[in-house]
């Protein structure tokens, strides 16, 4: 009995210090400072409220617009499709959104067809060349995944962390380390098919 006590109190104690590693990856990576003058700044979509963006997108969205007004020759991509509960889709809606504040819409593309940060990429390297300088914005919780995605693809990426809304926090804080682990799932499966 207590060789068994044992070994759960091991297993339990490296499953705490593998989420607490991943918790220090998410908060290093959600300080990060974006490149100046980025070719390309690629604004990851998220669930709306009806056709207007959630505070989580609103926070990308107005971040993305204070870079884009102190760098005025980088282009905005505004990724994001359209979800089975959402009536427009959230690249149209972070579009509008720039606009009303203040970036002009020659600017501003929209890749409409993702529905995860993955494609978020792919889609948007229809646009784009993996030789641009990209900037993504989304949330810090977010960042680190995201920008790992990214390179994987190839891209010259640097994160640009939005904020996240104090009531979001522990739910999305604790949904980002499961994705993370089965990003890291993924990777491996693909590593050891290849």
């Amino acid at each position: 009995m207590k060789k068994i006590f044992k070994l759960i109190t091991i297993l339990l104690a490296a499953v705490l210090v593998f989420f607490l590693c991943l918790h220090l990856l998410i908060v290093s990576q959600g300080k990060d400072t974006a490149i100046e003058d980025a070719d390309y700044l690629i604004i990851l979509g998220t669930r709306l409220s009806g056709d207007q963006p959630s505070s989580l997108l609103f926070e990308r969205i107005t971040t993305a617009a204070a870079y884009l007004k102190e760098n005025p020759n980088t282009i905005a991509i505004a990724s994001g499709g359209q979800g089975q509960d959402e009536i427009v889709s959230e690249a149209s809606v972070i579009k509008e959104s720039l606009i009303q504040l203040g970036i002009g819409e020659q600017r501003i593309i929209t890749e409409s067809n993702s529905t995860r940060t993955l494609e978020n990429f792919q889609y948007s390297l229809d646009y784009i060349d993996k030789d641009s300088t990209v900037v993504v914005v989304t949330n810090r919780f977010h960042l680190y995944r995201a920008e790992s995605i990214a390179e994987d693809l190839g891209l010259n990426v640097t994160g640009l962390p939005a904020a996240t809304p104090p009531e979001f926090r522990i739910k999305y804080y604790t949904r980002e380390y499961l994705a993370i682990v089965k990003y890291y799932l993924e990777k491996i499966h693909i590593l050891s098919t290849e």
